[in-house]
């Protein structure tokens, strides 16, 4: 893992004082469209599955999709004095996202950036997970406003860069890596989606982006190559149904074993 290097000045806030959250993961992406959300959700299932206590804050406030892939959209979170209390998917997971408080979850969020850094804060300080053994940070694309006000709001004990096998791809991993390192995050590497598809009849990957650069980009920055995603169309039609949490292939098998074992230390 990176060893911090930087001395930057944080606002780090207390959660809420009824919660207990052990580790807190940032799923982070240099660009829009390379499948943060759903490694995200991958992540949670996963963990969920080894009977983790696991949330997931959907701090993409503009294009919230972790509701969705949940099947929680006609759910909504419950507002008290005491705090917010996030939903609760089939099989345990707690779920805060901006679509399960407004009217309607297809409305549009026409705010500005303070507003939207500031509601993601509040999601951070307000909503009541109790115990937690991981929560996941699903961040909106990019190194702007809300990436900042998380890495400079809570501790964060990691991130993970999601990235995907194309031509800019080192430039993309290398803007989100380096935010990292300025404000002090440790990162725990790397892990590549759309990486193949498999062919439905001879089973063969073919690597329809050309040959990854993913695990030399890893290597070349000393950070963890984490593992590689498919293009499979039944992980598309589990999100479309809200039905992620049936996902039962090994994609990811490595990256949560390895996430475990970093971060159980």
């Amino acid at each position: 893992m990176n060893e911090k290097k930087h001395n930057i000045e944080d606002f780090r806030c207390e959660t809420n004082k009824m919660n207990n959250i052990k580790r807190k993961v940032a799923v982070l992406s240099g660009k829009g469209g390379v499948g943060k959300s759903l490694v995200t959700a991958l992540l949670a299932v996963m963990m969920n599955k080894k009977d983790y206590n696991v949330g997931i804050l959907d701090a993409d406030i503009t294009g919230p999709s972790i509701p969705k892939m949940f099947g929680g959209d006609n759910y909504k979170a419950k507002i008290s004095e005491t705090g917010i209390y996030p939903v609760v998917t089939h099989s345990g997971i707690k779920l805060m996202s901006i679509n399960l408080i407004l009217d309607q979850p297809d409305s549009p969020v026409i705010w500005r950036g303070p507003l939207i850094g500031n509601t993601v804060k509040q999601f951070w300080t307000d909503t009541i997970w109790k115990d937690l053994d991981y929560l996941f940070f699903d961040m909106p694309p990019g190194t702007g406003d809300v990436p900042l006000t998380v890495f400079q709001t809570v501790d964060l004990d990691g991130i993970i860069i999601v990235t995907s096998p194309q031509d800019l791809v080192s430039l993309i991993v290398k803007k989100a890596y380096n935010m990292a390192m300025e404000m002090n995050i440790p990162i725990l590497g790397i892990i590549e989606n759309m990486s193949y598809i498999i062919c439905p009849h001879c089973k063969e990957k073919i690597n329809i982006f050309g040959e990854s650069k993913a695990e030399k980009i890893a290597e070349d920055m000393g950070i963890r190559f984490l593992g590689r995603l498919p293009i499979d169309p039944m992980i598309a039609q589990l999100c479309d149904n809200g039905e992620i949490e049936k996902f039962s292939q090994n994609y990811i098998d490595d990256c949560v074993d390895i996430i475990e074992k970093v971060l159980n230390k």
